[in-house]
């Protein structure tokens, strides 16, 4: 039997590249017909945009756009800039910096597309670079070191990962809150190794976007996740755009609280880029219900794991369009009166199913069940 590493269809085409000489997408990118992108249904209600010394929108909507974050236009306009300009070097300069070690074994961190598990998975259309930083939440440095190996000019991702990491504590310390639990109740369990993940997207132009995703439905593994997306405007539940809003920051929640499952749809007339800091725990922390919000009324309804086990997990379940999350579900009977709990460190936020949002030319969001 050949090694399953010598099969070409494990090595996914650079997205940029293919954009730039075909007039339709590939079979490999085609979603089912049911699976497809359309537009947008009027939503119940908007979005929240919120200052976050307002926050409450998680209860609801399981992630909000923030303003009032404390985080200049200047920065962030560079940050996009300079993200953009990765995408814009030649193509050999990027693969210098591939995601496939020696061309073959997938690793997350590099440039690159998604791990391929089977010959018949439907591709993303999107282009990915991501950095890890295992390190103390308190110390970001470990980016500046990354940056000099991978990216040839400067950039300016220590400065915006430490404003990134006080608008996620801001939050922490809110969710805590609204849950009754101490303020520093998820800077604690996050741990002093808990990992941070910057991921650059590359979104081409695509000929048939209503035919294609650049992110097939998925919720994050992360506690937390916070976006920046460029300015320009460009089956099961009902799927919802999410508005471009000029200096916000698109604020989700992770598996580990409760996540919305969201994905991410292209168009025909330009590209995007998004950059998605990903604030993970400890890997060797473990995943489970927070005990303070368990108990005989309100049983527990996932499992216990260890983060870099989960980690490990959502990579695969992610490339078979699986939702690791639900892997963990413990099998019992349906209680009367009792919401389905959609986190593991913590039982629920609000009461409502997991928000499913659609994010259209870069980011875009799907509502669940309403």
């Amino acid at each position: 039997m050949a090694d399953e590493q010598e099969q070409p269809w494990r090595i996914p085409p650079i997205v940029q590249e293919l954009a730039a000489g075909v007039q339709e997408p590939p079979s490999r990118y085609m979603v089912r017909e049911k699976d497809r992108p359309v537009v947008g249904v009027p939503m119940p209600e908007p979005i929240p945009v919120v200052d976050l010394s307002r926050l409450s929108a998680l209860q609801n909507w399981g992630l909000f756009l923030a303003v009032g974050h404390g985080i200049e236009p200047g920065l962030l306009a560079e940050m996009m800039k300079v993200s953009r300009g990765f995408f814009d070097l030649p193509l050999a300069e990027k693969q210098k910096h591939s995601n496939l070690v020696n061309g073959k074994e997938f690793r997350l961190q590099g440039y690159g597309g998604d791990m391929v598990v089977a010959e018949d998975q439907v591709l993303d259309w999107c282009d990915r670079l991501c950095l890890v930083s295992p390190q103390p939440l308190a110390d970001a440095s470990s980016f500046l070191q990354v940056q000099q190996q991978l990216l040839l000019h400067p950039w300016p991702l220590l400065a915006y990962t430490v404003k990134c990491r006080e608008v996620a504590g801001v939050v922490f310390g809110i969710m805590a809150k609204l849950l009754g639990l101490p303020e520093g109740y998820f800077v604690d369990a996050m741990g002093e190794e808990s990992t941070t993940y910057a991921k650059l997207n590359y979104y081409p132009s695509c000929p048939k976007p209503e035919h294609v995703l650049g992110l097939k439905p998925h919720s994050d593994g992360s506690l937390l996740t916070v976006i920046v997306v460029d300015d320009d405007d460009g089956d099961a539940g009902v799927w919802y755009d999410v508005p471009v809003v000029p200096g916000a920051l698109l604020v989700n929640a992770g598996d580990t609280i409760e996540s919305p499952v969201h994905r991410v749809v292209t168009n025909a007339e330009r590209e995007r880029v998004s950059l998605a800091m990903f604030y993970a725990l400890d890997l060797e922390k473990e995943i489970e219900p927070a005990p303070e919000l368990v108990g005989e009324e309100k049983p527990r309804r996932y499992g216990k794991v260890k983060t870099k086990d989960y980690v490990a997990q959502l990579l695969e379940t992610y490339a078979r369009g699986v939702r690791t999350i639900d892997t963990l579900k413990i099998s019992m009977p349906t209680l009367q009166g009792q919401p389905e709990l959609a986190s593991l460190v913590i039982s629920t936020i609000g009461s409502q199913q997991p928000t499913e949002v659609d994010y259209r030319d870069g980011i875009r969001l799907l509502s669940a069940n309403c």
